[in-house]
């Protein structure tokens, strides 16, 4: 039925604005201007001095353009070696244009992360721009390639993270970072690691989507929960005695929700909603998430706290309302050397604080009564007679002007001592009516004349939204499934099957799931009290009435964790019997066993129809692909994106795989340039699901912050909506039911617009 006329309320706004909306599709007229301009914006940072003046001009110009695209290779380092080989061979020297050949960074290690500065019109310019960017988005599909913003990849480098470490994320979707403390817990590649990395985020629905991100680097000692970071809850681990303690973590990722001023360049929207109440908004939440991050660190543990915001009230005065309250057992680590070439400012000692009509207050003082309860003392600079013992000139922030960047800051807190208000409960045994159990923390400070450290009133248990998770059931000693298993695949004792487990509680078990030691021992004693949203990866597969002795066949994704433990089934081929395996996709015709070389050819005959694995070590390769071996033939049980992975790294022809999409459009343009516009928007849509920023609305709305820092006893944080670039609402429940059925996860991942 017709609207009869009305008008939308955005029909009646744009009458009123002349028609300009911030960037949103006209499909008849393109996208309307983005006025990248904002007074206050300018005005606020001028008097803040993190700019050099005679920079100003050329930082704003940055700010302005639109932000390179920026990748990294990622995944096992002897493919990753590989792949930088291949893409510095064959596809960087065939770009003709000074400006499209990308840019290595020099403070990543190992020429592993790389800018690029081409832009949609750009790909389409050449035959060699097409075949990069075919490259990165099949690459990144497989996970092999990683699109990060250049800045956002700074964080987990300072962490130092080591294959040992207990690793917390605290605001961890959509991924990108945690992917990078998964690829350094597992810097010693074919060796399960001792740490561990536990990803968290308050949102559920972007908790599937940092699974699904995660599933590109599947790792067993890797777990997803569900909780406002803020008051997160403690995790318990077991003692030699039988009994429990809290777990304190040696690695601490604090990259909590701002304002997002940083990401101006890819974010148009800030330019129109940034005002200098913002920072004040937020500077409360920031600073109980990284003091609950603080109360987990184990003594001796090092936390980054950083975020995409230039506002020191968001960035130095959280850190210096921190250590204020920590007397010296917190001290700011200088992290600089560990980047070099990486160009930044140091840190403010001195800032000014402004209200939203931009009038400035050097001091607390000189705050007006009815102001007081927003621009409270902890947004002030420490006095000139202090600032020098905080150090905070070792924070770095870094400018978009400086290397055509995104704007960031970093710092590196290390514990050197218990805080002063968790001395006296420090490592206590767990006990079932113990407090520790409790979701109730200290987020703020009581009279100040009592000296036991900051205490804060009860607060209510946040409810738990979004959907329920099945059990995380782990084999017991005589689990029926294990022995016809172990007997099929030969695997060894020393593989414990009490670390594997299943999500079905009843009727037949369809996938099977294998953990590291203590990753298991957390998930069976905190499974009740946490949301835990994924662990595990999956190691087993049913499939039944195919003819093989055993029912589970073997996923690609447990493939590599479970060759340390398997003894048959393991058949050697050379490099062209792998690119043959590969390269036949035609399900109805899979490669005959005569036509492998000989050696290959006599292990697959001495072997019974079932699941194997065919590996190939040459050149100092070592692929593995998971393959169905039946009476006369092999398949290889592969996604897509892999199989072209893999025929890459063997040098095997990709005609048939690769499809120049711009070249077919050449001709459509001219005749149907709607439908042009209408896949770079796709495009776009994509990249942005990528992005790794945490905005928090503008508008929210300031007293539900001081609600949360006044004594009161029913006081209870509110629920902050926190936007990590597009929403991701459509594709939520195709992700979830992913990840709860175990089913293989789509290969469809987030494609590069580049």
């Amino acid at each position: 039925m017709g609207r009869m006329g009305r008008k939308s309320k955005r029909e009646k706004k744009n009458e009123k604005t002349g028609d300009l909306s911030w960037g949103t599709k006209n499909k008849r007229e393109g996208y309307d201007v983005v006025v990248k301009e904002n007074a206050a914006f300018e005005t606020y940072y001028k008097a803040q001095k993190i700019v050099p003046q005679d920079e100003w001009d050329s930082f704003m110009y940055h700010f302005k353009e639109p932000l390179p695209a920026s990748f990294r290779i990622s995944g096992h380092r002897n493919q990753g070696k590989a792949i930088l080989k291949i893409m510095e061979g064959e596809y960087f020297k065939a770009l003709t244009e000074e400006n499209a050949k990308p840019e290595c960074l020099s403070w990543y290690p190992e020429n592993l992360a790389w800018q690029l500065s081409l832009t949609r019109k750009d790909i389409r310019k050449s035959e060699a721009n097409v075949k990069l960017h075919n490259f990165l988005v099949s690459e990144t599909e497989a996970g092999n390639i990683s699109r990060q913003e250049t800045v956002s990849m700074i964080p987990p480098l300072v962490l130092d993270v080591q294959p040992h470490h207990k690793v917390f994320d605290m605001c961890a979707a959509p991924g990108s970072k945690t992917t990078q403390l998964v690829e350094m817990l597992h810097a010693e590649e074919g060796k399960i690691p001792e740490g561990l990395v536990i990803a968290n985020d308050s949102n559920n629905k972007r908790c599937y989507l940092l699974t699904h991100q995660l599933k590109r680097l599947p790792s067993p000692n890797l777990i997803i929960t569900n909780h406002d970071a803020s008051i997160m809850p403690n995790f318990h681990i077991p003692t030699t005695d039988g009994g429990k303690e809290i777990l304190k973590f040696d690695r601490i990722l604090c990259d909590v929700p701002c304002s997002g001023d940083g990401t101006l360049r890819k974010n148009f929207d800030v330019w129109m909603k940034w005002n200098a109440a913002n920072g004040a908004s937020l500077h409360g939440l920031q600073y109980r998430i990284v003091r609950r991050g603080a109360e987990m660190l184990t003594v001796g543990g090092k936390m980054v706290y950083s975020t995409c915001s230039l506002n020191p009230i968001e960035d130095e005065a959280v850190l210096h309302r921190l250590l204020a309250e920590a007397k010296g057992s917190l001290e700011l680590e200088e992290v600089s050397e560990k980047l070099p070439g990486l160009k930044f400012v140091r840190g403010l000692s001195s800032w000014i604080v402004m209200s939203r009509d931009l009038t400035a207050y050097s001091t607390p003082e000189e705050v007006p009564e009815s102001m007081k309860h927003i621009l409270r003392e902890s947004l002030f600079p420490p006095k000139v007679e202090d600032a020098d013992k905080f150090h905070l000139e070792r924070c770095l922030r870094i400018l978009p002007h400086h290397q055509n960047t995104g704007g960031f800051f970093v710092s590196v807190l290390k514990k050197v001592a218990l805080l002063p208000w968790e001395a006296q409960t420090e490592r206590k045994p767990v006990t079932e009516n113990s407090s520790a159990d409790s979701l109730v923390m200290p987020v703020g400070p009581v009279e100040s004349g009592k000296d036991n450290g900051p205490r804060s009133p009860a607060r209510k248990r946040q409810k738990i939204r979004g959907f329920k998770e099945d059990p995380y059931l782990f084999f017991d000693e005589d689990e029926e499934l294990w022995p016809p298993i172990k007997k099929f695949y030969g695997l060894s004792d020393e593989m414990d099957p009490k670390l594997l487990l299943t999500r079905c509680k009843e009727g037949k078990k369809k996938n099977i799931y294998f953990t590291s030691p203590t990753v298991r021992d957390l998930t069976r004693i905190n499974a009740d009290r946490l949301s835990i949203i994924n662990t595990g990866i999956k190691m087993f597969a049913r499939s039944d009435n195919k003819g093989a002795d055993c029912g589970f066949r073997i996923a690609q994704e447990g493939a590599l964790a479970l060759m340390e433990f398997m003894t048959k089934r393991r058949v050697v081929v050379t490099r062209e019997d792998m690119s043959m395996l590969l390269l036949n996709d035609d399900m109805d015709t899979p490669p005959e066993i005569h036509k492998f070389s000989p050696d290959a050819a006599k292990q697959l005959h001495e072997i019974e129809t079932g699941s194997t694995l065919m590996e190939c070590y040459e050149d100092g390769l070592h692929i593995v692909v998971v393959a169905w071996k039946g009476k006369t033939s092999v398949r290889a049980y592969v996604a897509k994106c892999d199989r072209i992975h893999y025929l890459r790294l063997c040098g095997a022809d990709l005609s048939k795989f690769e499809v120049n999409k711009f070249a077919v459009k050449d001709n459509q343009v001219a005749n149907d340039p709607e439908e042009n516009d209408h896949d770079d928007e796709a495009l776009m849509d994509t990249e942005n699901v990528a992005n790794e920023v945490k905005i928090v609305p503008n508008n929210m709305d300031v007293t539900h912050e001081i609600a949360a820092e006044k004594s009161v006893s029913e006081a209870v944080i509110p629920e902050v909506a926190i936007e990590k670039g597009v929403a991701e609402d459509n594709v939520k429940q195709e992700i979830m039911e992913e990840t709860v059925l175990s089913e293989s996860v789509d290969v469809q991942k987030d494609m590069t617009a580049l």
